[in-house]
Protein backbone atom coordinates (compact mmCIF):
# COMPACT_ATOMS: atom_id res chain seq x y z
CA UNK A 1 0.00 0.00 0.00
CA UNK A 2 1.59 3.26 -1.23
CA UNK A 3 1.88 6.18 1.33
CA UNK A 4 1.65 9.68 -0.01
CA UNK A 5 4.31 12.11 1.54
CA UNK A 6 2.20 14.50 2.02
CA UNK A 7 4.97 17.10 2.55
CA UNK A 8 5.52 17.28 -0.65
CA UNK A 9 2.65 16.47 -2.38
CA UNK A 10 0.97 19.84 -1.77
CA UNK A 11 -0.04 20.42 1.86
CA UNK A 12 2.48 22.70 2.25
CA UNK A 13 3.56 24.99 5.15
CA UNK A 14 0.20 25.06 6.51
CA UNK A 15 0.04 20.89 7.11
CA UNK A 16 3.90 21.14 8.06
CA UNK A 17 2.66 23.66 11.31
CA UNK A 18 0.01 20.80 12.10
CA UNK A 19 2.05 17.51 11.64
CA UNK A 20 4.80 18.35 14.76
CA UNK A 21 0.95 17.55 16.95
CA UNK A 22 -1.10 16.36 13.98
CA UNK A 23 -4.28 15.70 15.93
CA UNK A 24 -7.42 14.26 14.58
CA UNK A 25 -11.27 13.91 15.54
CA UNK A 26 -12.48 10.48 17.12
CA UNK A 27 -16.06 9.94 16.33
CA UNK A 28 -16.43 9.68 19.85
CA UNK A 29 -16.23 12.83 19.64
CA UNK A 30 -12.75 12.85 21.22
CA UNK A 31 -9.83 13.77 19.00
CA UNK A 32 -6.47 11.63 18.21
CA UNK A 33 -2.60 11.88 17.78
CA UNK A 34 -0.60 11.00 15.53
CA UNK A 35 3.06 11.00 15.02
CA UNK A 36 6.03 9.01 12.76
CA UNK A 37 5.31 5.66 12.08
CA UNK A 38 7.78 3.26 13.68
CA UNK A 39 7.74 -1.28 13.61
CA UNK A 40 6.51 -2.66 10.60
CA UNK A 41 3.57 -4.21 8.82
CA UNK A 42 2.03 -7.11 8.60
CA UNK A 43 0.80 -8.77 5.79
CA UNK A 44 -2.18 -7.19 5.11
CA UNK A 45 -0.22 -3.77 5.31
CA UNK A 46 -1.38 -2.95 9.16
CA UNK A 47 0.91 -1.54 10.93
CA UNK A 48 2.40 -3.55 14.10
CA UNK A 49 4.42 -0.46 16.08
CA UNK A 50 6.21 -2.27 18.67
CA UNK A 51 6.93 -5.81 18.14
CA UNK A 52 8.84 -6.87 21.30
CA UNK A 53 8.92 -6.18 24.80
CA UNK A 54 12.15 -4.78 24.83
CA UNK A 55 10.51 -1.97 22.49
CA UNK A 56 7.51 -1.53 24.61
CA UNK A 57 10.38 -1.06 27.43
CA UNK A 58 12.34 1.64 25.81
CA UNK A 59 9.06 3.51 25.15
CA UNK A 60 7.28 3.15 28.41
CA UNK A 61 11.17 4.33 30.47
CA UNK A 62 11.19 7.24 27.67
CA UNK A 63 7.85 8.52 28.95
CA UNK A 64 9.87 8.81 32.64
CA UNK A 65 12.74 10.47 31.04
CA UNK A 66 10.44 13.04 29.66
CA UNK A 67 9.97 14.41 32.60
CA UNK A 68 13.66 15.15 33.34
CA UNK A 69 14.61 15.78 29.74
CA UNK A 70 11.90 18.03 28.83
CA UNK A 71 11.28 20.32 32.13
CA UNK A 72 10.97 23.72 29.90
CA UNK A 73 7.17 23.36 30.01
CA UNK A 74 5.90 21.18 33.01
CA UNK A 75 8.28 23.11 35.07
CA UNK A 76 10.22 25.92 34.18
CA UNK A 77 7.07 27.65 32.48
CA UNK A 78 4.38 26.53 34.50
CA UNK A 79 6.21 28.29 37.25
CA UNK A 80 6.76 31.58 35.18
CA UNK A 81 2.41 31.14 34.04
CA UNK A 82 1.37 29.80 38.22
CA UNK A 83 3.38 32.36 39.92
CA UNK A 84 4.07 35.52 37.92
CA UNK A 85 -0.18 35.59 36.90
CA UNK A 86 -0.45 35.43 40.80
CA UNK A 87 0.59 38.00 43.44
CA UNK A 88 3.65 35.47 44.35
CA UNK A 89 6.67 36.87 42.01
CA UNK A 90 7.63 39.38 39.23
CA UNK A 91 8.81 38.05 36.00
CA UNK A 92 11.96 38.55 37.01
CA UNK A 93 13.61 39.90 33.42
CA UNK A 94 12.52 42.46 30.98
CA UNK A 95 11.93 39.66 28.50
CA UNK A 96 9.39 40.22 25.44
CA UNK A 97 8.50 36.61 26.19
CA UNK A 98 7.76 37.03 29.93
CA UNK A 99 6.95 40.42 30.74
CA UNK A 100 3.42 39.81 29.51
CA UNK A 101 2.42 37.65 32.29
CA UNK A 102 3.03 39.90 35.04
CA UNK A 103 1.51 42.96 33.62
CA UNK A 104 -1.36 41.09 31.95
CA UNK A 105 -0.88 41.03 28.28
CA UNK A 106 -0.52 38.06 27.18
CA UNK A 107 -2.14 37.44 23.50
CA UNK A 108 -1.83 34.70 21.06
CA UNK A 109 2.11 35.63 20.23
CA UNK A 110 3.90 34.55 23.29
CA UNK A 111 6.52 31.96 22.31
CA UNK A 112 6.53 30.49 26.07
CA UNK A 113 2.78 29.86 25.53
CA UNK A 114 3.09 28.44 22.00
CA UNK A 115 6.06 26.00 23.23
CA UNK A 116 3.99 24.82 26.03
CA UNK A 117 0.77 24.34 23.72
CA UNK A 118 2.89 22.17 21.18
CA UNK A 119 5.18 20.95 24.01
CA UNK A 120 2.34 19.52 26.22
CA UNK A 121 0.41 17.70 23.03
CA UNK A 122 3.74 16.06 22.17
CA UNK A 123 3.89 14.68 25.69
CA UNK A 124 0.43 13.44 24.91
CA UNK A 125 1.29 11.54 21.58
CA UNK A 126 4.26 9.43 23.11
CA UNK A 127 1.67 8.41 25.68
CA UNK A 128 -1.03 7.62 23.44
CA UNK A 129 1.61 5.65 21.58
CA UNK A 130 2.10 3.04 24.78
CA UNK A 131 -1.72 3.15 25.28
CA UNK A 132 -3.17 2.57 21.99
CA UNK A 133 -0.24 -0.25 21.22
CA UNK A 134 0.85 -2.09 24.48
CA UNK A 135 -1.87 -5.08 23.88
CA UNK A 136 -1.10 -5.53 20.78
CA UNK A 137 2.96 -6.50 21.02
CA UNK A 138 2.91 -9.71 19.85
CA UNK A 139 5.68 -11.02 22.32
CA UNK A 140 4.25 -13.83 24.37
CA UNK A 141 7.01 -13.38 26.90
CA UNK A 142 5.63 -9.69 28.15
CA UNK A 143 3.15 -10.60 30.92
CA UNK A 144 -0.70 -9.54 30.82
CA UNK A 145 0.10 -7.96 34.02
CA UNK A 146 3.10 -5.86 33.43
CA UNK A 147 1.45 -4.73 30.24
CA UNK A 148 -1.83 -3.65 32.41
CA UNK A 149 0.69 -1.71 34.73
CA UNK A 150 2.63 0.44 32.31
CA UNK A 151 -0.60 1.08 30.33
CA UNK A 152 -1.97 2.42 33.59
CA UNK A 153 1.08 4.41 34.26
CA UNK A 154 0.99 6.04 30.99
CA UNK A 155 -2.86 6.89 31.67
CA UNK A 156 -1.83 8.80 34.41
CA UNK A 157 0.93 10.35 32.65
CA UNK A 158 -2.06 11.60 30.30
CA UNK A 159 -4.29 12.77 32.74
CA UNK A 160 -1.64 14.45 34.59
CA UNK A 161 -0.65 16.71 31.49
CA UNK A 162 -4.47 17.30 30.26
CA UNK A 163 -4.62 18.57 33.86
CA UNK A 164 -2.53 21.39 32.96
CA UNK A 165 -3.06 21.84 29.96
CA UNK A 166 -7.47 22.29 30.24
CA UNK A 167 -6.70 24.93 33.90
CA UNK A 168 -4.58 27.06 31.60
CA UNK A 169 -6.41 26.69 27.86
CA UNK A 170 -10.02 25.58 29.12
CA UNK A 171 -11.39 24.40 25.42
CA UNK A 172 -8.61 21.97 24.49
CA UNK A 173 -8.92 18.94 21.96
CA UNK A 174 -9.27 15.96 23.95
CA UNK A 175 -6.52 13.63 22.17
CA UNK A 176 -7.14 9.97 23.22
CA UNK A 177 -5.84 7.96 20.13
CA UNK A 178 -3.12 7.70 17.11
CA UNK A 179 -4.87 9.14 14.04
CA UNK A 180 -4.30 6.37 10.84
CA UNK A 181 -1.84 7.09 8.64
CA UNK A 182 -2.88 9.23 5.09
CA UNK A 183 -2.93 6.98 2.07
CA UNK A 184 -3.86 7.22 -1.46
CA UNK A 185 -7.05 5.00 0.02
CA UNK A 186 -8.45 7.04 2.61
CA UNK A 187 -6.94 10.54 1.83
CA UNK A 188 -10.34 11.90 2.21
CA UNK A 189 -11.56 10.20 5.13
CA UNK A 190 -8.49 10.86 7.25
CA UNK A 191 -6.76 14.27 6.48
CA UNK A 192 -9.54 16.32 7.58
CA UNK A 193 -9.15 14.61 10.73
CA UNK A 194 -5.57 16.34 11.12
CA UNK A 195 -7.29 19.50 11.45
CA UNK A 196 -9.67 19.05 15.20
CA UNK A 197 -12.00 21.28 17.21
CA UNK A 198 -12.08 21.36 20.95
CA UNK A 199 -13.62 19.75 23.50
CA UNK A 200 -15.51 21.36 26.11
CA UNK A 201 -13.53 21.94 29.38
CA UNK A 202 -16.07 19.43 30.31
CA UNK A 203 -15.26 16.67 28.07
CA UNK A 204 -11.72 17.43 29.24
CA UNK A 205 -12.28 16.55 32.72
CA UNK A 206 -14.81 13.42 32.53
CA UNK A 207 -11.72 12.32 30.04
CA UNK A 208 -8.95 12.75 32.75
CA UNK A 209 -11.36 11.09 35.27
CA UNK A 210 -12.03 8.00 33.29
CA UNK A 211 -8.46 7.23 32.59
CA UNK A 212 -7.60 8.28 36.43
CA UNK A 213 -9.92 6.00 37.37
CA UNK A 214 -9.34 3.44 35.04
CA UNK A 215 -5.66 3.28 35.65
CA UNK A 216 -6.04 3.12 39.74
CA UNK A 217 -6.79 -0.82 39.39
CA UNK A 218 -3.77 -1.67 38.01
CA UNK A 219 -1.33 1.07 38.66
CA UNK A 220 1.60 0.29 41.18
CA UNK A 221 1.05 0.66 45.06
CA UNK A 222 2.62 3.63 46.79
CA UNK A 223 5.98 2.61 47.76
CA UNK A 224 9.60 4.22 49.04
CA UNK A 225 10.31 5.19 45.33
CA UNK A 226 8.27 8.36 44.63
CA UNK A 227 9.26 8.76 40.79
CA UNK A 228 6.61 6.33 39.74
CA UNK A 229 2.87 7.18 39.00
CA UNK A 230 1.08 4.90 41.32
CA UNK A 231 -2.61 4.58 42.49
CA UNK A 232 -1.47 7.40 45.17
CA UNK A 233 -0.82 9.95 42.15
CA UNK A 234 -4.23 8.74 40.29
CA UNK A 235 -6.13 9.38 43.29
CA UNK A 236 -4.34 13.05 44.13
CA UNK A 237 -4.88 14.09 40.58
CA UNK A 238 -8.69 13.18 40.99
CA UNK A 239 -8.84 15.20 44.28
CA UNK A 240 -7.64 18.14 42.16
CA UNK A 241 -9.69 17.81 39.41
CA UNK A 242 -12.88 17.86 41.68
CA UNK A 243 -12.05 20.75 42.75
CA UNK A 244 -12.33 22.31 39.40
CA UNK A 245 -15.39 23.99 38.79
CA UNK A 246 -16.47 22.55 35.40
CA UNK A 247 -17.29 19.09 37.69
CA UNK A 248 -16.58 20.49 41.16
CA UNK A 249 -17.66 17.69 43.82
CA UNK A 250 -16.26 18.98 47.55
CA UNK A 251 -17.41 15.05 48.45
CA UNK A 252 -14.95 13.27 46.28
CA UNK A 253 -12.52 15.67 46.63
CA UNK A 254 -12.31 14.83 50.39
CA UNK A 255 -13.06 10.88 49.61
CA UNK A 256 -9.71 11.28 47.13
CA UNK A 257 -7.64 12.88 49.44
CA UNK A 258 -8.55 10.40 52.42
CA UNK A 259 -7.50 8.22 50.47
CA UNK A 260 -3.77 9.26 49.27
CA UNK A 261 -3.59 10.12 53.11
CA UNK A 262 -4.61 6.08 53.66
CA UNK A 263 -1.61 5.16 51.57
CA UNK A 264 0.83 5.76 54.55
CA UNK A 265 2.15 8.92 53.63
CA UNK A 266 3.24 11.62 56.22
CA UNK A 267 4.77 15.29 56.89
CA UNK A 268 8.18 15.17 57.58
CA UNK A 269 8.70 16.36 60.72
CA UNK A 270 11.23 19.16 59.62
CA UNK A 271 10.07 21.24 56.80
CA UNK A 272 13.26 22.31 55.31
CA UNK A 273 13.94 18.51 55.05
CA UNK A 274 11.76 18.63 51.39
CA UNK A 275 14.25 21.56 49.50
CA UNK A 276 17.63 21.67 51.66
CA UNK A 277 21.15 20.36 50.78
CA UNK A 278 23.08 18.38 52.88
CA UNK A 279 25.78 19.37 55.74
CA UNK A 280 29.10 19.28 53.04
CA UNK A 281 27.15 20.75 50.59
CA UNK A 282 27.61 18.03 48.01
CA UNK A 283 24.09 17.08 47.12
CA UNK A 284 20.38 16.91 48.62
CA UNK A 285 19.79 15.97 51.74
CA UNK A 286 16.60 13.52 51.10
CA UNK A 287 14.58 12.07 48.21
CA UNK A 288 11.79 10.07 48.61
CA UNK A 289 10.56 11.77 51.95
CA UNK A 290 7.69 10.30 53.58
CA UNK A 291 5.70 13.63 52.06
CA UNK A 292 6.61 13.28 49.04
CA UNK A 293 4.03 11.65 46.64
CA UNK A 294 5.34 11.83 42.90
CA UNK A 295 9.04 13.79 42.25
CA UNK A 296 11.21 13.84 40.00
CA UNK A 297 14.59 13.49 40.58
CA UNK A 298 18.18 14.46 39.40
CA UNK A 299 21.55 13.63 40.49
CA UNK A 300 24.90 14.52 39.43
CA UNK A 301 25.66 14.22 35.80
CA UNK A 302 21.95 14.33 34.97
CA UNK A 303 21.48 17.84 36.73
CA UNK A 304 17.78 20.00 37.02
CA UNK A 305 18.93 22.74 35.08
CA UNK A 306 16.02 25.21 35.60
CA UNK A 307 17.62 25.87 38.97
CA UNK A 308 19.87 28.70 37.20
CA UNK A 309 16.75 29.89 35.53
CA UNK A 310 15.70 30.65 39.17
CA UNK A 311 18.65 31.82 40.92
CA UNK A 312 22.01 30.25 41.82
CA UNK A 313 22.95 26.73 41.07
CA UNK A 314 24.53 25.67 44.74
CA UNK A 315 26.38 23.08 43.35
CA UNK A 316 28.11 25.13 40.99
CA UNK A 317 28.06 29.04 42.68
CA UNK A 318 28.61 30.97 39.46
CA UNK A 319 26.94 29.11 36.90
CA UNK A 320 24.66 31.32 34.61
CA UNK A 321 24.55 34.06 37.24
CA UNK A 322 25.28 36.82 35.13
CA UNK A 323 22.17 37.52 34.37
CA UNK A 324 18.43 38.41 35.62
CA UNK A 325 16.28 35.50 36.58
CA UNK A 326 12.58 34.56 36.01
CA UNK A 327 9.88 34.59 39.09
CA UNK A 328 11.27 36.74 41.28
CA UNK A 329 9.61 36.73 44.85
CA UNK A 330 7.09 39.89 45.07
CA UNK A 331 6.98 41.83 48.04
CA UNK A 332 3.72 41.16 47.98
CA UNK A 333 4.48 37.31 48.95
CA UNK A 334 7.43 38.50 51.44
CA UNK A 335 5.12 40.77 53.77
CA UNK A 336 2.13 37.74 53.58
CA UNK A 337 5.03 35.56 55.17
CA UNK A 338 6.27 38.92 57.84
CA UNK A 339 2.77 39.27 58.77
CA UNK A 340 2.67 35.73 59.72
CA UNK A 341 6.02 35.82 61.35
CA UNK A 342 6.60 32.66 59.24
CA UNK A 343 10.19 32.58 59.49
CA UNK A 344 10.64 28.44 58.70
CA UNK A 345 8.54 28.40 54.93
CA UNK A 346 10.09 32.15 53.90
CA UNK A 347 13.45 30.25 54.40
CA UNK A 348 13.03 27.61 52.39
CA UNK A 349 10.87 29.37 49.69
CA UNK A 350 13.47 32.37 49.19
CA UNK A 351 17.14 33.58 49.75
CA UNK A 352 18.86 37.37 49.22
CA UNK A 353 21.84 36.82 46.80
CA UNK A 354 23.90 40.18 45.87
CA UNK A 355 23.82 40.17 42.10
CA UNK A 356 24.49 42.21 39.05
CA UNK A 357 21.50 43.65 38.45
CA UNK A 358 18.72 45.85 40.56
CA UNK A 359 15.11 45.26 38.16
CA UNK A 360 13.11 45.19 41.34
CA UNK A 361 15.06 45.61 44.21
CA UNK A 362 18.32 46.52 45.36
CA UNK A 363 21.51 44.30 43.57
CA UNK A 364 23.45 43.70 46.93
CA UNK A 365 20.43 42.32 48.46
CA UNK A 366 17.85 40.72 45.99
CA UNK A 367 15.03 37.97 46.72
CA UNK A 368 15.34 34.77 44.50
CA UNK A 369 13.26 31.62 45.03
CA UNK A 370 14.95 28.86 46.63
CA UNK A 371 12.44 25.36 46.62
CA UNK A 372 14.94 24.57 43.76
CA UNK A 373 18.82 25.32 44.69
CA UNK A 374 20.92 22.63 43.14
CA UNK A 375 21.04 20.65 39.81
CA UNK A 376 20.63 18.02 41.97
CA UNK A 377 17.02 18.99 44.04
CA UNK A 378 13.86 17.09 42.86
CA UNK A 379 10.98 18.73 41.33
CA UNK A 380 8.42 17.62 43.80
CA UNK A 381 5.21 17.58 41.64
CA UNK A 382 2.41 16.29 44.57
CA UNK A 383 3.42 16.38 47.90
CA UNK A 384 1.10 14.90 51.07
CA UNK A 385 0.35 19.01 52.14
CA UNK A 386 -0.88 20.38 49.25
CA UNK A 387 -3.65 17.26 49.49
CA UNK A 388 -4.34 17.78 53.13
CA UNK A 389 -4.61 21.61 52.53
CA UNK A 390 -7.29 20.87 49.22
CA UNK A 391 -9.06 19.02 52.15
CA UNK A 392 -9.21 21.49 54.39
CA UNK A 393 -10.77 23.91 51.42
CA UNK A 394 -13.62 21.52 50.36
CA UNK A 395 -14.05 21.28 54.07
CA UNK A 396 -14.47 24.90 54.54
CA UNK A 397 -16.58 25.16 51.22
CA UNK A 398 -18.99 22.77 53.03
CA UNK A 399 -19.41 24.39 55.69
CA UNK A 400 -17.24 22.12 58.30
CA UNK A 401 -15.13 24.79 59.76
CA UNK A 402 -13.57 23.10 62.77
CA UNK A 403 -12.51 20.12 60.69
CA UNK A 404 -11.24 22.77 58.13
CA UNK A 405 -8.60 24.27 61.12
CA UNK A 406 -7.69 20.94 62.49
CA UNK A 407 -5.75 20.66 59.12
CA UNK A 408 -4.86 23.95 59.20
CA UNK A 409 -3.78 23.66 61.91
CA UNK A 410 -1.40 20.78 61.81
CA UNK A 411 0.32 22.08 58.94
CA UNK A 412 0.98 25.51 60.66
CA UNK A 413 2.18 23.31 63.88
CA UNK A 414 4.88 21.89 61.84
CA UNK A 415 6.73 25.48 61.16
CA UNK A 416 6.18 26.58 64.91
CA UNK A 417 2.69 28.90 64.49
CA UNK A 418 -0.39 29.10 66.57
CA UNK A 419 -3.66 27.45 65.47
CA UNK A 420 -6.27 29.08 64.06
CA UNK A 421 -8.45 31.76 66.10
CA UNK A 422 -11.92 31.17 67.71
CA UNK A 423 -13.01 34.24 65.02
CA UNK A 424 -11.47 32.61 62.08
CA UNK A 425 -13.22 29.58 62.79
CA UNK A 426 -16.64 31.29 63.67
CA UNK A 427 -16.91 32.49 59.59
CA UNK A 428 -16.70 30.67 56.75
CA UNK A 429 -15.34 33.66 54.75
CA UNK A 430 -12.85 33.78 57.14
CA UNK A 431 -11.76 30.28 56.76
CA UNK A 432 -11.38 29.83 53.32
CA UNK A 433 -9.26 32.68 53.47
CA UNK A 434 -7.15 30.90 55.92
CA UNK A 435 -6.75 28.05 53.97
CA UNK A 436 -5.93 29.93 50.28
CA UNK A 437 -3.36 31.87 52.81
CA UNK A 438 -2.14 29.06 54.61
CA UNK A 439 -1.86 27.20 50.75
CA UNK A 440 -0.04 30.36 49.45
CA UNK A 441 2.89 30.05 52.22
CA UNK A 442 3.07 26.49 52.10
CA UNK A 443 3.53 25.88 48.74
CA UNK A 444 4.80 29.27 47.46
CA UNK A 445 6.82 28.47 43.88
CA UNK A 446 5.39 24.87 43.75
CA UNK A 447 2.89 26.00 41.07
CA UNK A 448 -0.45 26.62 42.85
CA UNK A 449 -1.27 29.79 43.58
CA UNK A 450 -2.97 31.13 40.41
CA UNK A 451 -5.20 28.03 40.83
CA UNK A 452 -5.72 28.49 43.78
CA UNK A 453 -7.18 32.49 43.23
CA UNK A 454 -8.91 30.77 40.07
CA UNK A 455 -10.63 28.09 41.39
CA UNK A 456 -12.20 30.28 44.61
CA UNK A 457 -13.18 32.99 42.60
CA UNK A 458 -10.18 34.91 43.86
CA UNK A 459 -8.32 35.78 40.95
CA UNK A 460 -9.91 39.30 39.71
CA UNK A 461 -10.47 40.74 43.35
CA UNK A 462 -6.53 39.94 43.87
CA UNK A 463 -4.93 40.75 41.08
CA UNK A 464 -6.98 43.70 40.55
CA UNK A 465 -5.82 45.13 43.47
CA UNK A 466 -2.13 44.08 43.50
CA UNK A 467 -1.03 47.23 42.56
CA UNK A 468 -2.32 48.69 45.47
CA UNK A 469 -0.70 46.55 47.94
CA UNK A 470 2.99 46.09 45.52
CA UNK A 471 4.98 49.14 44.46
CA UNK A 472 7.36 47.02 43.31
CA UNK A 473 4.98 45.48 40.89
CA UNK A 474 4.26 46.53 36.75
CA UNK A 475 1.45 48.18 36.27
CA UNK A 476 -1.49 46.08 34.84
CA UNK A 477 -1.54 46.62 30.78
CA UNK A 478 -5.49 45.62 31.26
CA UNK A 479 -8.03 44.59 34.16
CA UNK A 480 -7.71 41.13 34.99
CA UNK A 481 -11.58 39.76 34.40
CA UNK A 482 -12.90 36.00 34.13
CA UNK A 483 -11.62 35.44 30.49
CA UNK A 484 -8.25 36.43 31.97
CA UNK A 485 -8.31 32.88 33.77
CA UNK A 486 -7.58 31.29 30.74
CA UNK A 487 -4.68 31.64 28.49
CA UNK A 488 -4.87 32.45 24.70
CA UNK A 489 -4.67 29.79 22.03
CA UNK A 490 -1.28 30.31 20.43
CA UNK A 491 -1.90 32.63 17.34
CA UNK A 492 0.34 30.07 14.88
CA UNK A 493 -2.13 27.11 16.06
CA UNK A 494 -4.97 28.84 15.17
CA UNK A 495 -3.39 29.47 11.68
CA UNK A 496 -3.01 25.93 11.21
CA UNK A 497 -5.84 25.43 12.05
CA UNK A 498 -9.23 26.66 11.47
CA UNK A 499 -11.26 24.33 13.44
CA UNK A 500 -9.87 25.95 16.34
CA UNK A 501 -11.72 29.48 17.92
CA UNK A 502 -9.41 31.96 20.51
CA UNK A 503 -10.39 32.04 23.79
CA UNK A 504 -12.79 35.25 24.77
CA UNK A 505 -10.54 37.97 25.36
CA UNK A 506 -7.74 37.62 23.47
Amino acid sequence: MKMINILIKGFGIFLLLIISFSCSLDKDPLSEFSEVTIGSSDDDGDRIKFETRSEMLTQYEGMYELFRSRQEHWYLDYLMITEVRSDNAYAGTVGAEVMPFENNSLDGGNSVITRDWNRYLEDIAYVNSIIENIDLVPDPSFSEEERAQWKAEAKIFRAMVMLDMVRFWGNIPVITKEAEDITAENIEEVYPTYFPSQNTPEEAYQQIVDDLTSAIPDAPEAGDDKTILTKAVARSLLAKAYAEKPIRDYDKVIEYCDAVIADGFQLVDDYSLLFRMNEAGTDIEARNTSESIFEVQFFTGSGNWVTWMFGRNLLDWDQNFSWAKWVTPSRDLIAAFEDENDDIRMGQSIVYYDCNWSLYYPSDYYPFMYKIRSGNNSIIKLRLADIMLLKAEALAWKGELNAAADIVDQIRARVDLPGLSESVKASQESMIEAVLNERRLELAFEGHRLFDLIRNGKLQSVMNSVNDRDSGRLSQSRPFTEDSELLPIPQTVLDANTNLVQNPGY
